[in-house]
């Protein structure tokens, strides 16, 4: 077998491919899936001949990703490994934010990359179930049901289907839907599951899934599993061409995939989900997708564009445009741009038309560029006390995150040691520029050859601190501390940095509102409060305003886990979103928890921080904007009280369970 093949239904996750010579692992791009290198047909005989040579029971299952076992083979040991939670296995595009391992949870966990032969999977599938069946001892159990597309309501044909363990995540049984999408797996004992399907196609999904979270199936007495729809949503599609007013296509336009997901807040949030360069005819396509609202944007260079310096001792007022453009130079013509264009063929970010994306569509959207221009941006370059140059700074924005960056000082150092610095090539658009020392953060809708004015834009601010535990100890293990902007408006990307022995500085945080988190080890640390000038508040938000700002953020290690029931009518609930939330609720969301609870009602809430707190259980729940306080204020009255003690690493299962109240 010359290469791994990617799993049905999978989203494209970048992986090694072992198709060289020598095995020497290789890009995806060059292990060829298609053709004849790799053929699941003429390994099935030979696979199935070895079974029934030792006596084994013969059962199709191909593995769907979401497994983490070490089976050993004969004398193969074969390892599965798992892709870390959601936004840690980032896609193209993607990136890490204080939210990213917030409700971290291993068994919420809703992607995985498989990274062993599949020519052993079939056995060790059949190995663990037997291996887990012979040491029940006791009655067993089914799990059943029917697996449906999620967009049209048909049953889905040899979809493949797991149970993999609670614990560990290790598959315990496999099978392969029928012609009819039923599926049932045998001999299980009483223990909870998680509940896992794929297929080409369709993306990879764990049963009832809502956001990062699903629903795990209990066996037991009384409890019903064998009546269950998994429904499978199809992989959508987005494509088109990107071409020119005159309708030549774009070659190496860089196409830029936004998608607004929710957080909890009214507004949500955009991010950029995925990247793709259109080819030789301009085609570009984005596949598998989730359903859900897009955005497209294009950057590109005119292949013939000509940038040269317009400063030929023209001296323009500040702020005052330039009069001719340029014009006067014959290389002028060449001294051209693409805007950033939005889809539908739009250069205002504010007029971008949303593409909603079902379950399985295929949408097309083609953008058409049009060259204008280019613009030449004077900026002031004074020196620092220390001696050095202040480089100037200039930022493209699209959406909120910044997708190009250029230090002009740097490619212009002969006018920088004058005092001036020339941004040249510049396409009209949206731009952050970084100016003089301290920085001063200006932003601007660049339209004309300008010069700046020094004195214009926000002045910035140094922002430090040191991370202390709950008991006033100071940290001494390495970490790291990131702002986030929890501005709605923001357009400024993240900052980090690296704290040393708990102290962190950031020397330049623009006056805003910003969400501090904190990286130690690995793993998430959850901020209990922060304390600037002798006032302590709870939560992880701060405010940056015109003067510097120190800082003592407490953080908790607690590792303390609460477990309960959600329940109506003393029936335990499925599927119904569980909220821990802060009695202070200006905390919100850094030390509120979530879960989904499981077919018997159950759930679990991890990395809980001591304090005082409201549980609520609400049915249909996953499109609240929970985060809001007014909005999850209308559900507390129902919730129980809930007092997590400062002792770590301990579980503290509730005495009572918590109501479920309806949306």
């Amino acid at each position: 077998m010359r290469s791994l093949p990617r799993m049905p239904g999978a989203p494209s996750l970048p992986r090694l491919c072992f198709c060289g010579k020598g095995g020497k692992p290789q890009s995806p791009d060059q292990c060829a899936l298609k053709g004849h290198e790799f053929s699941r047909a003429d390994s099935a005989p030979k696979r199935d001949a070895a079974l029934a040579a030792e006596g084994m029971p013969l059962e199709q299952s191909i593995f769907p990703q979401g497994l983490k076992p070490r089976i050993l083979i004969g004398r193969q040991a074969a390892r599965l490994k798992s892709c870390p939670f959601k936004e840690s296995c980032l896609e193209p595009g993607a990136r890490l934010g204080p939210s990213t391992f917030k409700e971290f949870n291993p068994r919420k966990t809703a992607r995985f990359v498989l990274f062993v032969s599949m020519a052993f999977l079939p056995t060790a599938a059949l190995v663990a179930q037997s291996a887990h069946a012979q040491s029940s001892g006791s009655t067993l159990y089914s799990i059943a049901g029917t697996v449906i597309n999620a967009a049209s309501g048909e049953p889905v044909r040899h979809a493949n289907v797991a149970a993999l363990s609670e614990e560990d995540s290790h598959t315990v049984a496999a099978v392969e839907s029928d012609n009819e999408g039923h599926f049932s797996l045998d001999h299980l004992a009483a223990a909870k599951y998680q509940l896992t399907a794929s297929k080409r196609g369709y993306r990879t999904a764990f049963y009832d899934e809502h956001q990062e979270f699903n629903s795990a199936i209990v066996t037991g007495p009384g409890q019903e599993t064998t009546n269950l729809n998994f429904r499978l949503v199809p992989g959508g599609i987005l494509h088109g061409v990107v071409i020119t007013d005159g309708g030549d296509p774009v070659e190496n336009a860089r196409v830029m995939l936004f998608q607004k997901t929710r957080n909890g807040r009214t507004e949500g949030r955009i991010t950029q989900s995925d990247n793709a360069t259109t080819d030789d005819t301009g085609a570009y396509e984005f596949n598998n997708l989730a359903a859900g609202e897009y955005l497209l944007a294009v950057v590109a260079e005119p292949w013939y564009a000509l940038h040269r310096s317009s400063s030929r001792g023209r001296q323009r007022s500040a702020g005052a445009a330039d009069s001719d453009g340029g014009a006067s130079d014959p290389a002028a013509a060449l001294d051209v741009a693409y805007p950033v264009t939005y889809f539908d063929s739009t250069t205002d970010e504010a007029s971008a038309s949303r593409i909603v994306l079902g379950g399985g569509a295929r949408v097309e959207a083609n953008i058409t560029l049009h060259p204008t221009p280019a613009l030449h941006i004077d900026v002031d370059t004074p020196r620092k006390q220390d001696g050095s140059i202040a480089r100037a700074e200039l930022r493209q924005t699209v959406f909120g995150s910044v997708v190009g960056t250029e230090s002009a000082g740097y490619l212009d150092s002969t006018q920088a040691e004058k005092g001036t610095t020339e941004f040249t090539g510049v396409a009209p658009g949206h731009y952050e520029l970084s100016q003089g020392d301290p920085p001063r953060i200006l932003e601007m809708d660049a339209s004309s050859n300008i010069q700046v004015d020094p004195t214009l834009g926000v002045p910035t601010v140094s922002v430090r601190g040191t991370l202390h535990t709950s008991a006033g100890a100071p940290l001494t293990d390495e970490c790291s501390v990131s702002l986030e902007s929890a501005d709605s408006s923001a357009r400024q990307n993240s900052l980090q940095a690296v704290c040393l022995r708990g102290a962190f500085n950031f020397p330049s945080v623009p006056a805003g509102q910003w969400q501090v988190s904190a990286e130690g080890s690995g793993s998430q640390l959850s901020i209990a409060s922060i304390t600037e000038s002798n006032r302590t508040r709870a939560g992880d938000l701060i405010t940056v305003q015109d003067r510097p700002l120190s800082l003592v953020v407490a953080i908790t290690q607690g590792a303390t886990r609460v477990t309960g029931f959600a329940r109506r009518d003393g029936k335990g609930i499925a599927g119904v979103m569980v909220v821990l939330v802060p009695r202070e609720l200006t905390a919100l969301p850094a030390l509120a928890r979530r879960d989904q609870s499981d077919s018997d009602g159950s759930f679990s809430l991890r990395d809980v921080a001591p304090g005082q707190y409201t549980l609520v259980a609400i049915e249909d729940g996953w499109g609240l904007d929970w985060a809001q306080p007014e909005v999850i204020a209308r559900y507390l009255r129902g919730g129980i009280a809930v007092t997590v003690s400062d002792r770590p690493g301990k579980l503290q299962p509730l005495a009572e369970p918590v109501p479920v109240q309806t949306r």
